[in-house]
């Protein structure tokens, strides 16, 4: 009972934490360096559970863009088979595509002129018509796309980030495969590529700061309280442990000053501050809320995560503050890998932050379930077919054992 939702604290509470610290000195927060504050890592089954909700989706989502990636987005059957280890599927290409039709058309073709013709793979028309549909999202939410890029770059330290690395977290965050081709040169007042295209040597650069972009999500939520309640309420993070979760007495306590420090957003230049000081912890965990937040289901796997550590000035041992502010994050360990989620996005295992361009995935979703209801009734229709055929075997069967019966029962009067 101890952590319920911690956003506010009383001007009492923080005096009497104050008048503690004089009292006892080893309760001082400046004093406890943050490497010894240990928290042991518990299982959340219900955020593992999201995860393995989506496996499906992933999966289907990868081999998707593989083909797509491909000329002519056609390949031949066997090509995608060889790279079934990379795409992490666990059936061979041939289970896959039965398990679901929708995705794609299989036919016979020829590699080479005289070649004999081979089982070719190419995108159906029902997913023809959901990828016209997911244009048709990412056009009507370019202006969130837009302000989500600009936000990563306003969080770096140059407010510059590689492209290989965006490239890199774009299904993390939403953006379309082609945002450097397509979107980047439409915004020229806010984004500039520097640098040759080649491997690690280009960047994308922010060119102009907008105010409304630095504005975090826990500060626009204290000004949305504000306007609703006309009570001005400090920005801070919601802290709340799940059910059957403890904290040791003077990790609680340390998570209380730490609580009672300002809030930090994640746009302020932070250069002045020391690596191993409280304040830049309340910063470091002001960035991952925020990345958290910008993301498409707000969880991010934690070495996608380190790949910017240099940009957003995280330490070595980063992955800590997840499991060290556990009322604000959980890392899961499912699929065996580290995978930093923010607990108040989700309730009961749901996600309840929806990011408009989630529409996509949902119309992916609802495109596959066509498909394996397609596939349902295909082999409902088998199993009946083969059950009339034996039914009329049986019958056929029982018919000549008639006749023959018949037949010595004659022979028999005759005799």
């Amino acid at each position: 009972m101890l952590f319920k939702t911690y956003s506010i604290y009383t001007t009492r509470t923080k005096h009497l934490l104050h008048r503690k610290s004089l009292i006892n000195p080893a309760f001082n927060l400046h004093t406890r360096p943050i490497s010894s504050l240990k928290v042991v890592w518990r299982r959340d089954p219900q955020l593992d559970h999201a995860i393995e909700r989506d496996k499906p989706y992933k999966i289907c989502s990868k081999v998707v863009k593989e083909v797509l990636n491909e000329p002519g987005q056609v390949i031949p059957l066997r090509y995608l088979e060889n790279r079934r280890e990379r795409l992490r599927l666990n059936v061979r290409i041939s289970t896959f595509l039965n398990k679901n039709p929708a995705l794609f058309d299989v036919y016979q073709d020829r590699i080479k002129p005289k070649s004999e013709p081979v089982r070719f793979v190419r995108v159906s028309h029902r997913l023809r018509n959901f990828l016209e549909e997911e244009k048709r999202i990412v056009l009507e939410n370019e202006g969130w796309i837009v302000s989500k890029l600009c936000k990563l770059l306003m969080m770096a330290k140059d407010k510059v980030l590689s492209v290989d690395k965006l490239v890199h977290v774009k299904r993390e965050f939403g953006f379309p495969n082609d945002f450097l081709v397509n979107l980047v040169p439409n915004y020229p007042n806010y984004f500039r590529l520097i640098g040759p295209p080649e491997e690690g040597k280009s960047f994308l650069e922010l060119v102009e700061w907008n105010p409304e972009f630095a504005k975090s999500v826990i500060e626009q939520r204290a000004e949305d309280e504000f306007r609703l309640t006309g009570i001005r309420v400090r920005p801070n993070f919601y802290y709340k442990l799940p059910p059957g979760f403890f904290l040791r007495k003077e990790m609680r306590e340390w998570i209380r000053d730490w609580l009672e420090l300002d809030y930090i957003s994640p746009y302020v230049d932070v250069s002045h501050l020391d690596q191993a000081s409280q304040e830049m912890e309340k910063r470091n965990v002001g960035v991952f809320h925020e990345l958290l937040s910008l993301s498409l289901f707000k969880r991010i796997p934690v070495p996608i995560l380190g790949k910017f550590s240099d940009e957003y000035r995280f330490s070595n041992a980063f992955s800590s503050v997840f499991t060290r502010h556990s009322g604000i994050f959980y890392m899961s360990l499912k699929g065996g890998i580290k995978t930093a989620m923010l607990r108040e996005a989700y309730k009961d295992g749901e996600l309840i932050q929806r990011d408009p361009l989630l529409e996509i995935k949902d119309k992916f979703v609802q495109l596959l379930e066509e498909g394996w209801q397609q596939r349902q009734e295909e082999l409902r229709s088998q199993r009946e077919e083969v059950k009339k055929n034996r039914v009329m075997v049986a019958l056929g069967d029982g018919d000549t054992d008639g006749q023959e019966s018949s037949r010595d029962l004659d022979g028999q009067e005759v005799n």
